[in-house]
C-alpha cells in the first residue's frame, strides 16, 4: 500500500515538473521582450564602444542588425510566403552565428593576444551574450539571456566607474528587469498592446526599483567597508587621451582644441602659486630627430628623495591629484612635487609615475616643496643626460644656426643675455600664436622662424631649446599643462586638455631655470589661462572661415563640459571614492567608532526601513477601503466569529439573523434601512455614514448583552 502511495506521489510531482517545463517553453515571446534583448544589448554596445577595438565593436553591431533582422522575420513570418524551409533557414542563422562568433574570438585574439584579463575577458563575455542571443527560441533561453545580461552589464564597471557609465548598467538593468517581468505576464498581454504593456511594466520595475534603494544606501553607508584586495591593471594597449611621450608640431595644438577635463587638483586653494607659476609638470623631452621630440630612457632612473634632502624644504603645500582617465599614466603634478604616499616613483628628471600600472579611483597625496627637487641641482650626477642635452642635427636648418650664433656673438657669449635676446628677438618679428599653424617644410625650425611665423607653444618650445643647443646651452623640452581655472564650488582646481603646454628648461649655472618663450608672444596665455585666453581672442583658432565656428563650438561647450565634470567629480569622490578612511571620518562624526556600531544601525535601519514599508501598505490597504466597509469591518471585529457575515449572505439577511440574537431588532432594522439607502439610492453623504456607524455600534451592544 505504501508502496502505491510513493508511486502516486512521484508522479504527481512529475506531472507539476512537466505542467512547469511546458509553461517556461510555451511561454508566448511578444515584441517587448524582444525590444528589452534589443535595447539591452545596444546599451552593452553603447558602453563598450569606447573599450573595445573597432573590429570588434563593427562585428557586435553585425549581430544586433542580424538579430534584429531575424526578430521581425518570426513577427511577419504569418504574413508572408518565406522562400526558404525552415530547416534551410536555420542552417543559415547557425552558420552566421557561428561565423560572426569566430571572427569575435578571432579579433580578441588579435588584439590582446589572450581571453584572460579585464579588456579581453569583458570582450569575450560580450561575444558569448551575443551568440547566445542569436540562437534565443524559447523561452527558458530568453531567461539565461536576460541573467547573463545582468553579469554583462556589472563587468561594464571593469571599465570605468563615471557617473554616465553607472547611467548604462542601469538602463541595462532596467531592460533586463523589463524583459522578465515581460516573461512572466506575457500569457495576458493581448496583440496590439505592446505600448501599453512596456509603460506599466516600466512603472512596475521602477517601483521595484525604488523600494530597494534605500536598503542598498543603507547597505552602502554603514557596512564596514574592507580595503581594495586587488586593482584593476591597465593594459598597455589601451589608448589613452592627453600628453603623450612624445612631441610633434601641432600634436598640443590639437589637443588644446578639447575642453575635456584632464585632471583635478583637491586642497586648500588659497596656497596655490599665482596662475603664471602654475605649471603642471608631466615629463622631459630631449632628443630631437629633425621632426619629433622623444625622451631618452634614462630620464625614467628612479631619483630616491632621502630624509636629509626633505628636511632642507621648509615650504610645503599638501593636496590631492584626480585625474579625470585612471589610465593616465603620468601624474602631472605641480611643478616641483613629490608624492606622499607609497606606489609611486619620481624619475630624475622629476616626472612621477606610478610603480605598477593600475586603474585608480583614489585621488593621490601630493605634495609641493616650492622649489626644484634636489636632484635638478645636481649637474654633475647628470653629466651624461647634459651632453645630450645639446646635441643637434647638423643637416637641418641652417638659417637657425646661423642666426643663434650671430645672437651669441651679440651677447658675448653671456647665456642670460643670450636668452634675453632670442625672446626680444621673437617678440620684435610679429610673431603670433595660434592653433592653426600650418604645415611646416623639413627643415621645420627654420620654416617657423623665418616664413610661417606662427605657432602653438610647441612650436616655440621647440625652437628655443634648438637656439639653445646651436650655441651649446643645454636645454630641453618640457610637456604638461598650464593654469586651470576654480570649479563651480570653489573648493577644487580644474585642469583640462586645452590647458596642455610645452616650455623649456636651460642650465644655467648648474641649474635647469623655466623659460617660457609663449610667454612674450602670448602673455595673456599665461597670465589668463588658455581658457579665458581663447575666450577673449578669437584669432587664436586661425583666420579660416571655420575660427567662427570654433569660436562659438567653445563658448557652447564649455558650460556644458563645466558643470557634467563637476557631477562626475561629486560622483567620484562621494560614490566611487568612498572607501573605509572615508566611512570611518563620517562615522566619527556621528560619533560611531567601531565596526559594532555600524553593524548596530545598519540592522536598526533595516529594520526600521521593513517596518515603515509594512506600516505604509496597511494603510494604504485601509485608505483603499471605502468608508462603508471600513464602518461594517469594525463592526465585525467586535463580533463572536459564528455572528460574522457569511459569503451567501446579503446585508439585509445578516442583519436579519443577528437581530433573532438580540433583545430588540430595531437598531438592526434601522442599519439596514440606511444601508440600503447608502448602496442603491447612492445617498453616500457623511451623515448617512455617521448614523449607520452609531446604529452598528448599538447592534453589537444589544448582541454583547
Amino acid at each position: 500500500m505504501n508502496i502505491f502511495k510513493r508511486c502516486s506521489a512521484q508522479i504527481s510531482q512529475l506531472e507539476q515538473e512537466n505542467q512547469v517545463q511546458h509553461k517556461l517553453t510555451n511561454t508566448p515571446i511578444t515584441k517587448l521582450i524582444r525590444l528589452s534583448v534589443l535595447l539591452n544589448l545596444a546599451i552593452i554596445w553603447l558602453a563598450e564602444l569606447a573599450y573595445f577595438p573597432i573590429a570588434l565593436s563593427v562585428i557586435f553591431a553585425c549581430m544586433w542588425i542580424n538579430l534584429l533582422w531575424n526578430y521581425k522575420n518570426s513577427i511577419q513570418a504569418s504574413r508572408i510566403q518565406q522562400t526558404f524551409s525552415d530547416r534551410t533557414q536555420n542552417r543559415i542563422q547557425q552558420a552566421i552565428k557561428v561565423i560572426l562568433t569566430l571572427f569575435a574570438l578571432l579579433a580578441i585574439w588579435l588584439n590582446y593576444g589572450t581571453f584572460v584579463g579585464v579588456e579581453a575577458g569583458t570582450a569575450a563575455l560580450a561575444t558569448f551574450l551575443y551568440a547566445k542571443a542569436l540562437e534565443t527560441k524559447q523561452s527558458r533561453d530568453y531567461i539565461v539571456l536576460f541573467n547573463f545580461a545582468l553579469f554583462v552589464s556589472a563587468s561594464l564597471f571593469l571599465h570605468s566607474q563615471s557617473v554616465l557609465m553607472a547611467m548604462m548598467v542601469l538602463c541595462s538593468l532596467l531592460a533586463s528587469l523589463i524583459g522578465l517581468y515581460q516573461l512572466q505576464t506575457g500569457h495576458y498581454i493581448q496583440s496590439g498592446q505592446t505600448q501599453a504593456s512596456l509603460k506599466t511594466d516600466t512603472v512596475h520595475v521602477l517601483k521595484v526599483i525604488g523600494l530597494a534603494v534605500p536598503f542598498f544606501v543603507l547597505l552602502f553607508m554603514f557596512f564596514p567597508r574592507l580595503p581594495p584586495l586587488w586593482q584593476i591593471p591597465v593594459s598597455s594597449q589601451q589608448g589613452v587621451t592627453g600628453i603623450s611621450d612624445r612631441m610633434s608640431p601641432g600634436d598640443i595644438a590639437e589637443l588644446s582644441q578639447s575642453s575635456a577635463l584632464a585632471f583635478r587638483v583637491m586642497g586648500d586653494l588659497k596656497k596655490l602659486p599665482p596662475r603664471q607659476d602654475l605649471y603642471w609638470r608631466a615629463m622631459v623631452l630631449d632628443q630631437y630627430d629633425g621632426q619629433t621630440w622623444t625622451s631618452h630612457p634614462r630620464n625614467q632612473s628612479v631619483f630616491n628623495i632621502t630624509p636629509e634632502m626633505m628636511s632642507t624644504i621648509k615650504q610645503t603645500f599638501n593636496y590631492q591629484y584626480l585625474a579625470a582617465n585612471n589610465r593616465t599614466h603620468w601624474v602631472m603634478g605641480l611643478e616641483a612635487s613629490i608624492p606622499n604616499q607609497g606606489g609611486f616613483q619620481v624619475n630624475v628628471d622629476g616626472a612621477i609615475i606610478p610603480t605598477r600600472a593600475v586603474q585608480r579611483t583614489q585621488p593621490i597625496q601630493m605634495q609641493w616643496i616650492g622649489k626644484q627637487l634636489p636632484i635638478e641641482n645636481d649637474a654633475s650626477s647628470n653629466a651624461f643626460l647634459n651632453q645630450r642635452n645639446i646635441r643637434f642635427q647638423a643637416q637641418f636648418d641652417p638659417q637657425s644656426q646661423q642666426l643663434a650664433q650671430r645672437l651669441w656673438n651679440n651677447a658675448q657669449h653671456q647665456p642670460e643675455q643670450y636668452i634675453q635676446q632670442i625672446l626680444a628677438w621673437y617678440k620684435q618679428n610679429n610673431f603670433s600664436y595660434t592653433l592653426t599653424p600650418g604645415t611646416l617644410a623639413q627643415n621645420r625650425v627654420d620654416g617657423f622662424l623665418f616664413q610661417s611665423r606662427q605657432g602653438f607653444c610647441e612650436h616655440y618650445a621647440s625652437s628655443f631649446v634648438m637656439l639653445m643647443r646651436y650655441v651649446g646651452i643645454p636645454a630641453r623640452v618640457v610637456v604638461g599643462y598650464q593654469g586651470g581655472q576654480p570649479a563651480p564650488d570653489g573648493q577644487s582646481w580644474e585642469i583640462r586638455q586645452m590647458d596642455a603646454h610645452a616650455w623649456t628648461e636651460v642650465q644655467l649655472d648648474g641649474k635647469w631655470q623655466r623659460v617660457d618663450p609663449t610667454f612674450i608672444i602670448a602673455p595673456n596665455r599665461i597670465d589668463q589661462g588658455m581658457q579665458n585666453f581663447m575666450q577673449n581672442d578669437q584669432s587664436v583658432f586661425g583666420e579660416n572661415s571655420r575660427s567662427t565656428w570654433k569660436y562659438q563650438q567653445f563658448n557652447a561647450l564649455k558650460t556644458l563640459r563645466v558643470w557634467s565634470d563637476y557631477a562626475s567629480y561629486q560622483w567620484q569622490s562621494k560614490v566611487v571614492g568612498y572607501d573605509a578612511e572615508k566611512q570611518s571620518s563620517w562615522m566619527a562624526k556621528l560619533g560611531l567608532t567601531s565596526s559594532y556600531s555600524f553593524g548596530l544601525v545598519l540592522m536598526i535601519g533595516l529594520l526600521g526601513l521593513g517596518g515603515l514599508y509594512f506600516t505604509v501598505v496597511q494603510i494604504r490597504q485601509y485608505l483603499a477601503i471605502s468608508a462603508l466597509d471600513r464602518i461594517i469591518h469594525r463592526f465585525s471585529r467586535h463580533l463572536d466569529k459564528s455572528f460574522y457575515k457569511q459569503t451567501s449572505e446579503t446585508f439585509e439577511q445578516w442583519m436579519f439573523r443577528l437581530s433573532d440574537y438580540a433583545d430588540t431588532q430595531i437598531p438592526f432594522l434601522e442599519a439596514n434601512q440606511i444601508y440600503q439607502k447608502i448602496v442603491y439610492m447612492k445617498q453616500n453623504d457623511k451623515i448617512l455614514l455617521k448614523q449607520l456607524d452609531i446604529l452598528l455600534k448599538q447592534c453589537s451592544y444589544e448582541l454583547q448583552k
